[in-house]
This record gives C-alpha cells, structure tokens and sequence, in this order.
C-alpha cells in the first residue's frame, strides 16, 4: 500500500530528536556544546533585556533574530493575559512557518508581571503553553525594578541559568 501522507507534526516546536547510536555515547565537554541563546519578546516590556543582562545571550528586542545574532530563539512574555496571548501568537507564527527560516525555537520564557502566585485562569492559559513548547518560570524580581540586575539568577530558575549557560558564568 502506498502512503502518501508523512506521519507526524509538520513543524516539532522542540527541535529534532535523533535515534541513539549504538553503545554508549562519550562524554562531551560542557563548552563544545554551549548553544548561544536571542531573546525575543512577544510584545513591549516582556523582559528581554534584563533577560539577556541577567542570563546572558543576544537582546532582539521585539524583532527576530539578525543574520549574525544566535539561531536558537527564547521567547518571553509576561505573564498577564495579553503577555500570555502575545506568547501564544508568536507560538503560531513558528508553527505556520511565519517566523524567518534558520530559526531554533527552543523555549517559551514567562516572567512574572507581579509577585504572588498566578490567577486560575491565567495558570491554565500557561499549562496549554507549556504542552506544545518548554516552558521557563520566572519569579518576580523586586531589586530588577529598581534596575540592580547583579548577583545570581533568582531561586528557582537553575534550570533556565543551565539551559543559557549563567550557571557557569556566575558560579
């Protein structure tokens, strides 16, 4: 029988998974495969540039990536309402094929737009995020609204300061 439909997703969100090779792989040297990280807000005032003052990488700003700036994209929003639909737009745009060619969307980055926990809507609107693309947290940062952006990544986020390499720097 012929099959002239390939099966799975047209666009992975998370990026290609190869097959494991046989035996077992040798170990790499963490800074052969550092990967260089744009940030890429979702709307104004996401966050991206205390982002990228904090964790390192590439400030796009609100614009994709330039010709020499890193391929692989971390989104970021807020996490109010319109950030979190800001976020979902942007989602749409890699999925349709929108977003420029060459670009790695690796993870969606919510900073918190208050301190506290998140209303039930809002925390369901970042669940069906996260089921279609990673997802980092943020907490709110009382010292980064007053501009000191020292010190190490807030708790909380070890995952994120890994994934961008500020774990090294700053450790």
């Amino acid at each position: 029988m012929r099959r002239d439909v390939q099966e799975g997703p047209e666009i992975w969100l998370r990026g290609p998974v190869a097959a494991p090779g046989p035996g077992a792989a040798e170990p790499v040297h963490p800074a052969a495969t550092a990967r260089h990280y744009s940030w890429v807000g979702t709307h104004g005032g996401a966050g991206v540039s205390t982002l990228a003052a904090v964790y390192g990488g590439h400030d796009s700003g609100r614009d994709w990536p330039g010709p020499d700036a890193p391929r692989s994209v971390l989104l970021v929003a807020r996490t109010h309402a319109s950030g979190l639909a800001a976020a979902a737009r942007a989602l749409d745009a890699f999925r349709l094929g929108e977003a420029p060619a060459g670009l790695d969307l690796d993870a969606l980055v919510l900073v918190a737009d208050a301190p506290g926990r998140l209303p039930k809507p809002l925390d369901r609107h970042v669940r069906q995020l996260a089921s279609v693309i990673d997802v980092y947290r943020v907490p709110w940062v009382s010292d980064w609204r007053l501009g000191d952006l020292g010190g190490r990544p807030p708790r909380g986020t070890e995952t994120l300061a890994r994934l961008t390499g500020a774990a090294q720097r700053r450790g």
